[in-house]
C-alpha cells in the first residue's frame, strides 16, 4: 500500500528551507559608505618671541676717498689746497659671529612675521688704496661692526614628521659703525710715509635680508630654526673728512656697501594664540552595482 504521508513530509521540509532563503533575500539591508572625516588643528594666531646667533662671512665691496692736499706757509697758514678725487680703496673684511632676538606673530599655518634686532659682532678689515695718479700705494686696515634693526615675514611651506621648512624675506635698516682707519703710504720705489689715522664713520643706512631655512618642533611651544640668510647694507661713510692725524692733509671715504652671508641657527617660543578643530570630509569612491 502506498503511504502518502512520506510526500508530505518531504513537502513540509522543503518549503521550511525555502520561506528562510526568500526572508533573507528579502530582508538583506543595503549598506551605503559613509564620507571620511578627518581633524587637525589649525592655529589661529600666536605670538612669540626667539633668540639667535650666526656666523657670518662678509663681503667688503669697495670704495674710494676724497684727499684735500695742503700747503702751508712758514707761519702755518694754509696758502693753497688740492682735491684729489677718485681714489680706490680695495680690501677684505674677516669672519664674525652675531647674536640678536626678536618678537614676532604666526597669523596661520602658513604666515608669520617678527621685528628682529641683531648685532654684528667685529670684523676686521685689512685693504689697499692707490693713489697720486697711481705712483703710491697705501696699506690700510679698520674694523667694522654693525646693529640691523629688520621687519620679515615668512612663508612656512608644510610641516612633515616635525619639520617646516621656509622662505622668507626683510626690510629695515643698520647702525654700521667703522673703526679708525689706518694707513701707510708708499712710493713704487718703496719710501714709505708716516702711518696716518683718520676717523672711522658711523650712522644708520638702509639694509634688506632673504633668508631660507626650516624648523623643528621639539613640542608645541618650541622649535629649533636652522638656515641661510643674505643681508645687504647700502653704501656709505667709512672715515672722517676733517681729522687725518699725523698728515699733511685731510680727506673722507666711503664704501659701496656690505655683503652679510649667515648661517643662523637660534629657538622660537611660542605663547598666547588658540587653535580650533576642522574636518576634512572627503566624497566615497562611486558604487558600481
Amino acid at each position: 500500500m502506498f503511504d502518502f504521508r512520506t510526500p508530505l513530509v518531504g513537502a513540509f521540509l522543503l518549503g521550511g528551507l525555502a520561506v528562510p532563503a526568500s526572508a533573507a533575500d528579502l530582508y538583506e539591508p543595503v549598506i551605503e559608505p559613509q564620507p571620511v572625516v578627518e581633524y587637525r588643528e589649525v592655529s589661529t594666531g600666536n605670538w612669540y618671541i626667539r633668540g639667535d646667533v650666526d656666523y657670518t662671512k662678509l663681503k667688503y665691496r669697495g670704495g674710494d676717498y676724497t684727499v684735500v692736499e695742503t700747503v702751508s706757509n712758514c707761519c702755518g697758514d694754509i696758502v693753497a689746497a688740492r682735491l684729489v678725487e677718485g681714489n680706490a680703496i680695495n680690501g677684505k673684511l674677516k669672519e664674525s659671529f652675531s647674536i640678536g632676538g626678536g618678537i614676532g606673530y604666526k597669523i596661520n599655518d602658513y604666515f608669520r612675521t617678527d621685528l628682529t634686532l641683531d648685532y654684528q659682532t667685529k670684523s676686521k678689515f685689512r685693504g689697499t688704496t692707490t693713489g697720486c695718479g697711481g705712483f703710491c700705494v697705501s696699506q690700510d686696515s679698520s674694523d667694522v661692526t654693525a646693529l640691523s634693526l629688520l621687519a620679515n615675514a615668512y612663508v612656512d611651506l608644510g610641516t612633515w614628521h616635525k619639520f617646516t621648512p621656509y622662505v622668507g624675506g626683510g626690510i629695515g635698516g643698520a647702525h654700521v659703525k667703522w673703526g679708525d682707519l689706518r694707513n701707510t703710504s708708499c712710493s713704487l720705489d718703496g719710501v714709505c710715509d708716516a702711518t696716518l689715522t683718520h676717523d672711522g664713520h658711523s650712522e644708520w643706512r638702509f639694509a634688506y635680508a632673504a633668508m631660507a631655512g626650516v624648523s623643528y618642533a621639539f613640542t608645541s611651544n618650541l622649535a629649533l630654526d636652522v638656515g641661510y640668510q643674505y643681508k645687504r647694507i647700502a653704501e656709505g661713510r667709512m672715515f672722517g673728512g676733517d681729522n687725518a692725524v699725523g698728515g699733511p692733509y685731510t680727506g673722507h671715504g666711503r664704501d659701496e656697501g656690505l655683503d652679510f652671508h649667515s648661517v643662523k641657527a637660534g629657538l622660537r617660543y611660542s605663547f598666547g594664540g588658540s587653535a580650533v578643530a576642522q574636518s576634512a570630509s572627503y566624497e566615497p569612491a562611486p558604487v558600481y552595482k
